[in-house]
């Protein structure tokens, strides 16, 4: 018998922007990327974490091994934001090596709400991001080979990408940088790096409505 296929929602974006001016180069990222997959008939949420004030402070009640534990309330509205997002997408500038203290407080407070060591440990499907897919567009002052011969562009992948999307049980990440990203840069390399974000997330939402049809074509089998 063949069931009756629902019609499925447009993939949603959850773009989580992490830059203190408000007209930075990072925040253009995200603007193209919102504008873009509106564009293409998908579904966008912005997190401008400090636009919105987010307070990146792990709270003692939160650590879910702890008794009591309970979700502060500007917790749960953020999971209320992006919990049903098909796609994770994370804009941060690089300082010294690494994502702002401010989105790595975000990953902690969000990202691993109830989701204990124990539960990374055993591999446990985490009940809000398995499956989901995280792509990164970050850029930074010195240019990529630099990060690469420092070994910090390695350990970014490896310490930030690979291990969250396996320790909450993602898909395979993906990560667009620009680099050599400085204030006073020539206004045609700002143009190009916003039109590779912009083919990029076209592909981004391409895919993203194909794994849509896939699965509906598996509710009428």
């Amino acid at each position: 018998m063949t069931k009756r296929a629902r019609d499925p929602r447009p993939p949603k974006h959850a773009i989580i922007l992490c830059h203190p001016a408000p007209a930075s180069f990072t925040g253009s990222v995200a603007e193209r990327y919102r504008e873009t997959a509106l564009a293409n008939g998908q579904d966008v949420v912005v997190r401008d974490l400090y636009r919105v004030g987010f307070d990146p402070v792990l709270k003692a009640r939160e650590r879910p091994t702890v008794a009591g534990f309970k979700l502060s309330d500007d917790v749960t509205a953020e999971i209320a934001l992006i919990g049903d997002a098909d796609i994770l997408v994370l804009v941060y500038p690089l300082w010294f090596g690494t994502p702002p203290a401010m989105l790595k407080g975000y990953v902690e407070r969000v990202f691993g709400a109830g989701f204990s060591h124990e539960a990374v440990r055993k591999r446990a499907r985490h009940p809000m991001l398995t499956g989901k897919r995280l792509i990164s567009f970050t850029s930074s002052g010195a240019p990529k080979p630099w990060l690469q011969e420092q070994g910090a562009w390695m350990s970014l992948r490896n310490v930030f990408d690979m291990y969250l999307a396996r320790a909450f049980s993602m898909r395979e990440p993906e990560h667009i940088h620009f680099g050599s990203v400085v204030d006073g840069m020539k206004q045609r390399f700002v143009d190009e790096y916003l039109y590779k974000v912009e083919q990029e997330t076209r592909r981004i939402c391409a895919e993203g409505a194909a794994s849509t049809r896939r699965g509906r074509a598996s509710e009428t089998a």
